[in-house]
């Protein structure tokens, strides 16, 4: 028996609910008392005709039922709805009829969404696309396109020649199957990779992150992640490749640091370097980094009597002998002046 009451409950809500989707667009846009006080304005406060003049407001936008549209719009379709409510009102204020304003008001609204920008279509296999998100009015809710997060790796390698690499650029082929991307370098080449999609981004508050799961592990799971410094554009490069670099590497599309999508290259170092290439390299990008350091004075040393006396070799025939001239020399120095001091002295008046 209760099951039967329960039936019956839902079937007695399928009109309501099916009543409230047919005018779902005025819902969305317009509010309870406004819509009250639009009637009000036509037919009075109070009276059977107040419920007339509900029924026919719902009953003339029962068109409207089903309406999507681009949810960037939004703005327009609300300010469409509040210039209709003001020109229902003065029609009010002029002693019309409902009947006859309400179905009017709701074919011009119909031309007005018409005429709105659509939304753009998915754009599959991946990706956050904003610009296909769509505003529903049946139940006043916005949605956007199903599809992973995570990119298939659909881009190709180009191997280059010479002092090229590998090349992970925008679509060329259709989209494959692996979800990482393999690229073959060897070592002493470049690697460049490109984090490019095939459906529109947003023009502002882009960014990029770029990480890198070392040890030759092939995955997509984020714990084995790291950040890769210096990486923010949507190019990357590696150059010259080693084999220490063997791994997986990770580009996620941010807006407005939301993920839109993310996409996997393994990168797989192959051979010995070329001759005589990755010296060059190497001595290159030293020289690209080397800074000029400050001059160091090299001053010659000067050993005090002290030290020279305290070294095991410094008392030396030829040492011995300096020192014993040096000493005749300081003390016939000191006796000169001396002697002509006191020749000053005995001299005066």
């Amino acid at each position: 028996m209760a099951l039967v009451a329960l039936v019956g409950s839902i079937a007695l809500m399928f009109p309501l609910i099916f009543r409230a989707s047919t005018w779902a667009c005025l819902f969305c846009f317009t509010t309870h008392e406004e819509r009250l006080r639009l009637c009000q304005m036509f037919v009075g406060t109070e009276g059977p005709k107040l419920g007339q003049c509900k029924d026919s407001l719902t009953a003339a936008f029962e068109g409207l039922s089903d309406v999507e549209i681009n949810y960037d719009e939004r703005g327009h379709l609300h300010d469409a709805f509040t210039q209709m409510t003001l020109a229902l009102q003065e029609v009010a204020a002029a002693q019309g009829s409902f009947k006859a304003a309400f179905p009017s008001a709701a074919a011009k609204m119909k031309k007005t969404i018409q005429q709105l920008k659509k939304a753009q279509d998915c754009i599959p296999p991946c990706g956050v696309q904003e610009v296909t998100r769509r505003f529903y009015c049946w139940g006043c809710f916005s949605t956007v396109c199903d599809l992973p997060l995570d990119c298939p790796g659909e881009v190709a390698a180009q191997a280059r020649q010479g002092r090229g690499g590998a090349c992970v650029g925008p679509p060329e082929s259709p989209f494959l199957s692996s979800p990482v991307q393999d690229v073959t370098v060897k070592r002493g080449d470049q690697a460049l990779f490109s984090c490019i999609v095939g459906f529109q981004l947003p023009e502002s508050e882009l960014t990029y992150s770029w990480k890198f799961a070392g040890g030759g592990v092939r995955t997509q799971d984020v714990s084995y992640f790291r950040d890769v410094p210096g990486a923010h554009g949507y190019l990357a490069r590696i150059r010259p490749v080693q084999p220490t670099h063997r791994g997986t590497f990770s580009c996620v599309i941010l807006h407005d640091q939301r993920p839109l999508a993310r996409l996997y290259f393994f990168l797989n170092v192959t051979g010995p370097p070329p001759p005589g290439e990755t010296e060059l390299q190497v001595t290159f990008r030293e020289v690209m980094h080397w800074t000029p350091r400050e001059a160091e004075m090299i001053e010659p040393w000067r050993p005090s009597l002290s030290e020279l006396l305290a070294r095991p070799q410094a008392l030396t025939l030829g040492n011995l002998f300096l020192l014993a001239a040096t000493a005749a020399l300081v003390s016939a120095t000191v006796t000169v002046l001396v002697w002509v001091f006191f020749r000053w002295y005995l001299s005066g008046p």
